[in-house]
């Protein structure tokens, strides 16, 4: 009996830390917690809350500590911009809701996907750019998918292309890739479209949780079951298909091939969370996403199943026949960082995180026998200018694996 009354107590004492993480951040991190010195989640009066990330085997190298994480800080910010006014992730009114078809589908020139999704508009950005805005029933709302389609490109001709899915970090949107990046070059050379959906402000890629309710927002239903569908049916997108991604899009990019083997062909990660169950993620990662909270998961400890079905490191056994490349920095200012940024800098700190998280995944997938290519670079913040580097350092090899030639 005093053992089940413990368990009440550590599950109520989570989840009420949970809520009142954003006042307390500060007393949290000078108490440790987020940055265990024990693998443990967090300390205090109730027992321990376990580590469920993958175990340390005798005589292997045990992860980094985490840093602690300031009070207002999302170390994983990668853009500056605001959500949507429609943007499913901060719509807390939609929450939880059943999947629905938004009103206003659009044309009925375009085939739709198997749930229902539509296209309900097409932008012309430029002779290879277009914005395809899609009506979809996973969250509930319009969101747009940017397009780059390479030389000689036609709806309508008999032949399809490679296609590279391209996934925007938090805080970020669609757009990111062909503002920030120079993707146009680097897959411009080459006879490949790159499809970059919107991917939520909360860059979570993911079907939410929603205290075990599910609903709205669905990312993953959004990105596999309607984008790559109506991409094919549409715009002649073909089925040798990379996923790649930074941040938390890196993330997305990984876990999307292990939960859905064969639909990619290769995946690649960038400063990517590849280990969000690893001891102290949970909390920082709940406390970071404050106005979701546990939403996105559930509770790290009712709802462990969950965060490890989410967590690219526990599931990477799955990548066996999948190509991979992933690439960290260590936090530490590089060549592209001001020598003088402070170390509670978010960019330090996120790419800290983001370093340890990567080395757990590159340990595990070595005794998984699964190949990976790592690029562990050292030196680094969170930030573009290493993204740009890492994906035309990847990008020979995500081209050879779909099949896409230089044109």
């Amino acid at each position: 009996m005093k053992k089940r009354t413990d368990r009440k107590i550590a599950i109520a004492g989570t989840a009420a830390a949970v809520v009142l993480l954003p006042a307390v951040m500060v007393g949290l991190a000078q108490a440790g917690v987020g940055v265990p010195k024990e693998r443990s989640e967090a300390r205090g009066d109730a027992e321990p809350v376990p580590s469920f990330g993958p175990p340390t085997k005798p005589g292997s190298t045990p992860s980094p500590k985490l840093p602690r994480v300031p009070p207002g800080t999302n170390p994983f910010r990668t853009g500056n911009g605001s959500p949507s006014p429609d943007d499913p992730d901060t719509n807390a009114a939609g929450r939880a809701t059943r999947p629905r078809l938004p009103g206003g589908a659009g044309p009925g020139g375009y085939l739709k996907a198997p749930d229902g999704a539509a296209v309900s508009s097409v932008k012309r950005l430029s002779a290879r750019q277009f914005d395809v805005t899609i009506a979809s029933p996973a969250l509930g709302a319009k969101v747009k998918t940017r397009v780059m389609v390479p030389k000689g490109w036609t709806a309508r001709s008999s032949r399809s292309w490679p296609v590279v899915y391209a996934y925007h970090g938090g805080n970020d949107t669609y757009g990111s890739w062909t503002h920030d990046s120079d993707i146009e070059k680097t897959a411009g050379s080459h006879d490949v479209m790159v499809v970059m959906p919107e991917g939520g402000f909360k860059g979570s890629y993911t079907n939410w949780w929603n205290g075990g309710k599910g609903g709205i927002p669905e990312w993953e239903t959004f990105h596999i079951d309607e984008v790559i569908p109506l991409m094919e049916r549409n715009f002649r997108a073909g089925s040798m298909r990379a996923a790649i991604g930074l941040s938390s899009g890196g993330q997305g990019a990984i876990t999307y091939a292990e939960r859905r083997p064969g639909v990619f062909r290769y995946a690649a990660s960038y400063s990517g969370p590849l280990n969000i169950t690893a001891p102290g993620m949970p909390v920082i990662l709940t406390s970071m996403n404050r106005e979701a909270g546990t939403a996105i998961w559930g509770d790290p400890i009712t709802a462990r199943a969950n965060w490890r079905a989410h967590d690219a490191t526990v599931m990477v056994a799955k990548l066996k026949g999948t190509g991979v490349y992933v690439s960290s920095g260590n936090g530490q200012p590089g060549p592209y960082d001001d020598p003088g940024t402070v170390p509670w800098h978010a960019g330090r700190i996120g790419e800290q995180l983001a370093g340890v998280m990567t080395a757990d995944f590159v340990r595990a997938a070595r005794e998984a026998g699964v190949p990976v290519t790592a690029s562990l670079y050292g030196p680094g913040m969170h930030n573009w200018k290493y993204w740009q580097r890492e994906l035309d350092r990847s990008w020979p090899a995500i081209a050879a694996a779909i099949g896409a030639r230089k044109s």
